[in-house]
């Protein structure tokens, strides 16, 4: 089974992210902040990441994707965040994010997104 680390702020988005990967894929982590979903990286080494851009603490998702690619260059990360102007997708793509999800999304976007990065 496929692993996923899912950071965003929101308590209620994880759980959305949680409920449309419910089968086929294990959750191994949840985050609200940056700084402890780069190291929840290292120590669970999930297969793909949904991320958020603004996070609790002092670093946001752009920070995090840019520092868990860095140190783990084959990382798939999949932003998922409101903040879905020209500017945070071109450089979320440009830093490596394999993809970009606006909010709101569908349940079947987000699936459909996760199941290619871990192909």
């Amino acid at each position: 089974m496929k692993k996923v680390l899912i950071v965003d702020d929101a308590v209620f988005v994880r759980i959305m992210v949680k409920d449309a990967l419910k089968d086929g894929f294990e959750v191994v982590g949840e985050s609200a902040s940056a700084e402890e979903s780069i190291e929840m990286y290292r120590r669970l080494k999930p297969d793909v990441v949904t991320m958020d851009i603004s996070l609790s603490g002092q670093l946001n998702g752009i920070d995090a994707l840019k520092q868990i690619k860095a140190d783990h260059p084959e990382a798939k990360v999949i932003m998922v965040s409101a903040l879905g102007d020209q500017a945070n997708i071109k450089s979320s793509i440009e830093l490596g994010a394999f993809d970009f999800i606006v909010k709101p999304f569908s349940k079947e976007q987000l699936r459909k997104k996760v199941e290619m990065a871990v192909q």
